[in-house]
């Protein structure tokens, strides 16, 4: 079995306690306006250019037998329709600008790598946390790699949005320690306009894994003019108070992304507005007087 995966992160303290290996699994069924992770929602490889590190050496545009890149006034261009994502171009880079994001791993390669940091692990109390994209969507890949960790008795946490099926969460319920908990926008409406999909089953998911007595982390993404208002917090707060949910709530404050959308050659439909430290405190404090315990960060 084999996962599609763009980044193994080493050393992340925020993904869950402890030290962490962070596994990021390509692709998600989200399409979150404000997205850090662009280059995690297509559910296939895709070409990834990083601006300053070109020096307009025109390598990649003639090694493309297909003429997808090309220069004007020194900005490369991508036509997707033509580019068939054959690498030719990223192997001829002198300086990595051009890279593809998205490789195909075994679960046997990404074990051997992970147990390299088992003494971190077992110092630091961390372990390993699957993130994306959806890992959920990987749902395979999950089932085949969780026991050999567990046999292993490494800490495990899934980052997840939530939006898989409810069946999928209950296999992996024996494997995991620590579901970190994306809960996005109240709101169904809203939700679905700037996420794409629907909340019901993502509120199902976490009704059902509240229910199993999971350990859970909610993380609630603070995005300026979407779940930011007076309104979309005391919806929160009021969803979260009929689960009787009174564990951990991350508030991430939103930071922009554009570079990423531009080095993926993908329009960037987010905001570009900044949530305050005020409001963002101001936040925390409405949560914490209704009895929950906050913190800002993951």
């Amino acid at each position: 079995m084999e996962a599609l995966v763009f980044n193994i992160q080493r050393f992340a303290i925020h993904d869950g306690p402890g030290i962490r290996t962070t596994v990021f699994l390509k692709g998600c069924p989200l399409s979150c306006w404000w997205c850090h992770n662009p280059e995690g929602i297509r559910f296939s490889r895709e070409l990834m250019y990083t601006k300053h590190k070109c020096i307009h050496c025109q390598n990649c545009v003639v090694s493309c037998k297909k003429e997808a890149l090309s220069f004007k006034d020194d900005i490369l261009f991508l036509n997707k329709d033509l580019c068939s994502l054959c690498g030719a171009c990223t192997e001829i880079c002198p300086t990595t600008a051009l890279k593809m994001v998205g490789t195909q791993i075994s679960c046997e390669d990404i074990l051997k790598e992970l147990e390299k940091d088992t003494t971190y692990f077992d110092q630091s109390g961390g372990g390993v946390t699957f993130s994306g994209g959806e890992p959920l969507s990987q749902i395979d890949f999950l089932l085949e790699i969780l026991p050999e960790l567990k046999r292993r008795t490494v800490h495990v946490a899934i980052d997840t949005s939530g939006y898989a099926k409810t069946e999928d969460l209950k296999k992996v319920l024996p494997y995991v320690d620590l579901f970190l908990y994306d809960l996005k926008v109240i709101d169904e409406k809203k939700h679905i306009k700037h996420t794409g999909v629907s909340n019901r089953i993502i509120k199902e998911n976490l009704k059902f894994l509240l229910s199993e007595r999971k350990s859970l982390i909610i993380r609630l993404p603070i995005i300026p003019s979407v779940n930011d208002s007076d309104e979309d917090i005391q919806k929160t707060i009021d969803f979260l108070n009929e689960l009787r949910f009174r564990s951990e709530i991350n508030l991430l404050p939103y930071h922009n992304v554009n570079e990423k959308y531009d080095a993926l050659w993908k329009i960037f439909t987010g905001t570009n507005e900044k949530i305050s430290k005020e409001r963002l405190n101001l936040i925390k404090q409405l949560f914490e007087n209704n009895g929950f315990k906050v913190k800002i960060g993951g």
